[in-house]
């Protein structure tokens, strides 16, 4: 029999549920929040910026304080934090601060405009008055001026304003990214005469590194053989420019980061030689002599912070944090580092290492206390072709080995990502409604080497689908296992979870693909340049090049194999996944007479931006397995 497919554009109760709570946030307790889809929902999943406690925060160039942009129920805006007195007090509203060099101001985005504001009580000064989403404001060397992204040329491109306010903003770059590409950073030279950034103006497949003269506008392109990432980091003496990066013919490593060393005047490319991977998280740091570099690094789903010299050698460990970084600062000498940093049981929040390393400190308490999380167990099983998958095990409160309990198995996004062991509050919920939620590192992604990544480039699903159908096996296996096994994901984790119901009938009993690509030829020729690039990675080429590839990650020809009961849900916005392999999909399904129902949101992009229709997302995901596991 075929399910009604539940094609409605239009949510009905779930919405007045989310703006109620928008309307009324949580007030400051000292009880924890429960683990609600609404409360999620108002501190993390709905808000804009995905994320509840510490967004961002940057250390004066002394040391002396840290100013952090906090996003929770009830507390929003630029705080500034004391390091002598630890005090954290409101400060100005606004995201993206930067300080300047004299530690005595910061430049930072308000209302999609540039403003700038003073320690000692000065009222702030708007810079730009035009509200075209500027992003990522720097402040010159000398602190006349202010380098911002905008969108307002139609590309994203760096404009100049001057810090005191008088004149009107100027144009530097030409078309150097199109405007939805907001990944990278730049960066002023020492002495204020150049501005280093990325631009795939040479080469649309590349982001390459280029230097401007702020004075003529002239641009020159840099790099030649290395595709860049994050933010790049001058040298102290300026003449030299490092990056996080990947040789062009090594794209697939994208989240296997190697570090680069451009010489500034002739663009000479060196790769820092180092027994570890770096993660393109933020920018790397110089030290304060120029003799080494600071770099996050990425393992097993930890992050921790290595150091290394700038010349190559054997790179060290700094800190034991674990967990998730966000973002890192230095001071100016590189003496002291400051993390975002969330684990498993606790949300964004700032810590503090000195160079010399050793144990985090924890600066601020700001991110939202929820009832009843508890770490995950970190485990290791085969999969189907006998290699070893990480996984992170959630259970329910009071779990007994005794017991049996319905589990789902969680695909992440990215595809060359990774499950980070940060604090994931989807599998918290699901956990504490009765579920094991078994959350897997399946091949391909980051932190276990690049041959792990090999397994699966230009091979996508098939292995990884075994993978996803492997931990159903190790589940049934267990003495708690009820037998029913559900699978979910979003992104590149939807297009696994229809993968495996494809390669894999047998697995599982529920499954939710969520924002996926299910026929990776026809998205070729629709999704945006980031999606584009991506395809070509994992794949090898276009579809012309390797129809082979493209013929076995296609999971939509074999729709006529699935035996489970699927909801499929995506956003009618979506450039990254076009939605059209949503309306394939289920077309398909519904030709073959399967049971699945489907739900697609008007207006809402890749990542979600409606608190309602994310609300009524995980709800329906819920709800799902419920009806088919319990």
């Amino acid at each position: 029999m075929r399910l009604t497919r539940s094609l409605s554009r239009r949510p009905r109760l779930l919405p007045m549920l989310c703006v109620a709570a928008v309307l009324m946030p949580m007030t400051a307790s000292a009880e924890p929040a429960a683990l609600s889809w609404e409360n999620i929902c108002r501190t993390v999943v709905c808000r804009a910026t995905g994320h509840d406690g510490v967004m961002d925060a940057r250390i004066s160039p002394d040391g002396a304080y840290v100013a952090v942009a906090v996003d929770t129920p009830d507390r929003q805006g630029i705080h500034l934090l004391s390091r002598d007195t630890g005090d954290l007090s409101p400060w100005v509203n606004g995201t993206s601060p930067r300080w300047f060099a004299d530690g005595r101001r910061i430049v930072y985005v308000s209302d999609g405009d540039v403003w700038v504001i003073g320690l000692a009580g000065d009222k702030p000064v708007r810079l730009t008055n035009d509200e075209h989403d500027a992003r990522a404001p720097r402040p010159s060397p000398d602190g006349r001026h202010i380098a911002f992204y905008s969108s307002r040329s139609g590309h994203q491109d760096l404009w100049l304003v001057a810090s005191d306010g008088s004149g009107e903003p100027r144009q530097l770059t030409r078309e150097s990214m199109a405007p939805a590409e907001i990944r990278l950073g730049h960066a002023w030279s020492p002495d204020g005469k150049t501005i280093a950034y990325y631009s795939n103006t040479a080469d649309y497949w590349s982001d390459d590194l280029w230097i401007v003269d702020v004075e003529s506008g002239e641009a020159r392109q840099l790099s030649e053989d290395v595709m860049g990432s994050g933010t790049p980091a001058w040298s102290p003496d300026g003449s030299h420019i490092a990056v996080f990066g990947i040789a062009k013919d090594e794209i697939w490593y994208g989240d296997l980061s190697d570090l680069y060393v451009i010489e500034a005047a002739s663009g000479d490319e060196r790769r820092v030689g180092m027994q570890v991977h770096a993660m393109d998280i933020d920018q790397p740091r110089w030290s304060g002599d120029g003799s080494e570099l600071f770099f996050p690094r990425h393992a097993r789903g930890e992050v921790d912070l290595w150091r290394v010299p700038a010349a190559g050698g054997v790179a060290t460990r700094l800190s034991n944090m674990g967990g998730l970084v966000n973002g890192f600062d230095a001071t100016a000498d590189a003496g002291e580092f400051i993390f975002v940093r969330s684990t498993p049981t606790r949300g964004r929040e700032v810590d503090w290492l000195p160079q010399a390393g050793g144990v985090a400190a924890q600066l601020t308490s700001v991110a939202t206390d929820w009832d009843g999380v508890k770490a995950p167990e970190v485990i290791s099983y085969r999969s189907r072709d006998g290699h070893y998958i990480q996984a992170f095990v959630f259970t329910p409160p009071g779990f007994s080995p005794g017991t049996r309990y319905p589990a789902l198995v969680q695909v992440h996004g990215g595809g060359t990502n990774s499950y980070y062991n940060g604090l994931n509050l989807v599998e918290q919920r699901l956990a504490q409604q009765g579920y094991v939620v078994m959350a897997i590192n399946y091949r391909g992604g980051s932190g276990f080497g690049r041959a792990f990544q090999d397994m699966a480039v230009h091979d996508w699903a098939n292995g990884q689908a075994q993978d996803a159908a492997a931990a159903a096996d190790f589940i049934r296996a267990q003495p708690w296992s009820s037998g029913k096994v559900g699978i979910y994901g979003y992104s590149y984790g939807g297009i696994m979870s229809l993968a495996a119901v494809t390669r894999a009938p047998e697995a599982f009993d529920a499954a939710v693909p969520m924002a996926g690509i299910y026929d990776w030829a026809d998205a070729y020729e629709t999704a945006d340049r980031l999606g584009r690039m991506f395809t070509r990675a994992g794949h090898g080429g276009s579809p012309e090049e390797r129809p082979d590839a493209y013929g076995r990650s296609n999971s939509l020809a074999r729709i006529e194999q699935v035996e489970t009961p699927i909801l499929l849900m995506h956003g009618e916005a979506d450039a990254r996944a076009p939605f059209r392999q949503f309306e394939l999909v289920v077309e398909a399904l519904a030709r073959h007479d399967k049971v699945f129902e489907s739900r697609s949101f008007p207006g809402q992009p890749h990542r979600f931006r409606d608190p309602a229709s994310r609300v009524e997302l995980y709800t329906r995901l819920e709800a799902w397995m419920d009806r088919w596991l319990k």
